[in-house]
């Protein structure tokens, strides 16, 4: 059976979607780069570290926190590590296993490119909205992921 086209309301808003989303991220990769030397990339891990305790997580953790794949994870540690914001150490509990650890370096990197990015993230996003816009996004986001992860469940 073929899925059915969308109609014209339904394909506006979702071409709109897409381009709000790809010139939301490039706009804010941009402004991280220029502020902060992080791309939005190196920013998502550096969040996940901080919010985790003691700064680690086992690598399939951030790989199912950001949803990557683990060769991007793999190459973009790999490349954090190189810069000194990320190490690898082993696990005491399994020998084959390791820990991504936020580094002193990464902990100062975040630190310093968090309130621009917030900033940014309120100029470009958050200001165009209103409380019960915010409020419905959020309602509409958590429906798709929902949705999203019954599909992956069948």
């Amino acid at each position: 059976m073929d899925a059915p086209w969308l109609d014209d309301d339904q394909q506006r808003a979702w071409r709109a979607y897409l381009r709000m989303q790809a010139r939301l991220s490039a706009a804010l990769n941009r402004r991280l780069q220029t502020s902060s030397g992080l791309s939005l990339a190196d920013y998502d891990v550096l969040v996940h570290l901080t919010d985790a305790p003691d700064g680690r997580l086992r690598p399939y953790e951030l790989q199912h926190a950001l949803e990557w794949e683990q060769s991007r994870l793999s190459h973009h540690l790999s490349r954090m590590q190189r810069r000194g914001l990320v190490e690898r150490r082993e696990c005491a509990d399994d020998g084959r296993g390791a820990f991504i650890v936020l580094t002193e370096t990464g902990r100062e990197a975040i630190a310093t490119a968090a309130p621009g990015h917030v900033e940014a993230v309120r100029e470009l996003f958050i200001d165009a909205l209103g409380p019960d816009q915010v409020g419905a996004l959020h309602h509409l986001a958590t429906q798709v992921l929902v949705r999203i992860d019954a599909a992956a469940d069948r």
